[in-house]
């Protein structure tokens, strides 16, 4: 019996037919411009025609992604608890490559356009590419701002990130159309670069300056405009998601289920990561905060993934997944009083969960392209028409 659980459960990352059926005929919907985009769009425009016709979109969507990993890293690797100095140079490297990630972010889908490749997969490849850049740039900013001296602030922080973005994709699901508002990822972004550039040129004790007359240190004060933008952003998503603005029956989501469904996932997350960190024997998150963050990042990003997937092909979210094994290690071993001492079993889990979206987005990228006859990083060449194994038993398995 648990052996069918555990495979019924891994089966669910894989599409069925209808899935892919759906998903094909998806149309992306997007609506409203953020302050920064028009002025930021006339060098996207020039960007992508720089960039050879033979380039697929999607590689410029991974190129970027890589490019605001290398720079989290390099920050994380001088400063894991997010309270020491890091060399001046790895500050404005983060800079930079958040701005070539954004940059690139922003022309993958011209690209599309300027090829004639525009495919469901580039929106969903998008999106997920999303969904793990926003872990590590909130755990750079937090560094950059040496919030490790406000663990709970950095914490906080982190988790706002996460559940905001997901919130985005959230009243997606339920209204169809991905709205932007007038503060939004662009000027964040751009926001975050501003940050990164000033740890570099005044050093990062800048954010520890107090404001004239109300004596807020400037990291504090830029962690409560982040909470008043969020706010206002969060507001908007649930007047959509529970004012009725829902895309199927009696303003349910596009694919007829409850608006609150995709709420479990998130709040577990979230909840385990609270637990954990407060009943830990060792002060786990205290010692390692961005290794810890991160791993939950991963466990994030995964399920924001299967609710992109969920709205492109209009199908309910499964509430067991395979993700949450990272995150239960750790409460299993702390249930146990930590037989195991806790930093190894948070490499464990994050090494874990890093594998495991790994094999959900490799799975399912190679059943799009294969249904769709395409490759995920070459527009030029064509798959031979070939059903796979998995896509077989399953269409077996349905009739």
């Amino acid at each position: 019996m648990a052996s069918d659980m555990v495979t019924n459960v891994i089966m669910s990352d894989v599409l069925t037919p209808s899935q892919l059926k759906r998903l094909k005929e998806h149309k992306y919907s997007a609506e409203g411009q953020s302050l920064c985009e028009p002025t930021m769009q006339v060098f996207w425009r020039w960007l992508v025609e720089q960039i050879p016709r033979t380039i697929a979109p999607n590689a410029i969507t991974l190129a970027g992604l890589a490019f605001n990993i290398l720079g989290s890293l390099i920050l994380m690797y001088y400063d894991p608890t997010a309270n020491q100095d890091c060399p001046s140079w790895t500050y404005v490297f983060a800079a930079i490559s958040l701005f070539a990630y954004q940059s690139l972010d922003a022309i993958d889908g011209k690209q599309a356009r300027r090829t004639n490749s525009s495919t469901p997969l580039g929106e969903l490849f998008d999106h997920g590419c999303d969904a793990v850049s926003i872990n590590f740039v909130a755990i750079s900013c937090g560094i950059a701002l040496q919030l490790g001296e406000y663990p709970n602030i950095y914490f906080a922080l982190f988790m706002i990130s996460m559940f905001m973005f997901y919130s985005a994709h959230w009243q997606t699901y339920v209204s169809g159309t991905l709205k932007f508002g007038r503060l939004d990822v662009t000027e964040g972004q751009l926001t975050f670069c501003f940050i990164f550039m000033c740890s570099g040129v005044f050093g990062p004790g800048f954010w520890g300056l107090k404001l004239p007359i109300f004596g807020i240190e400037f990291k504090i004060l830029f962690f409560i405009f982040g909470l008043v933008t969020s706010g206002l952003a969060l507001y908007n998503y649930i007047i959509i998601i529970f004012g009725g603005g829902g895309k199927g029956k009696n303003g349910s989501t596009v694919a007829d289920t409850s608006v609150l469904s995709p709420l479990f996932h998130i709040s577990a997350i979230i909840a385990m990561a609270m637990v954990i960190k407060f009943k830990s024997p060792s002060r786990l998150y205290e010692r390692s905060p961005s290794l810890y963050l991160l791993m939950f990042g991963m466990v994030g990003s995964k399920v924001t993934n299967k609710l992109v997937v969920a709205h492109m092909s209009k199908s309910g979210m499964k509430f067991l997944d395979t993700s949450f094994i990272g995150p239960g290690l750790l409460f299993i071993n702390q249930y146990l009083d930590a037989p195991i001492p806790e930093y190894v079993v948070l490499w464990i889990a994050l090494v874990y969960s890093t594998l495991d979206l790994a094999r959900y987005a490799t799975v399912v990228c190679s059943q799009i392209c294969q249904h769709l006859n395409i490759y995920c990083f070459d527009i030029v060449s064509k798959r031979p028409i070939v059903e796979s194994s998995v896509s077989s038993k399953l269409r077996h398995d349905s009739s």
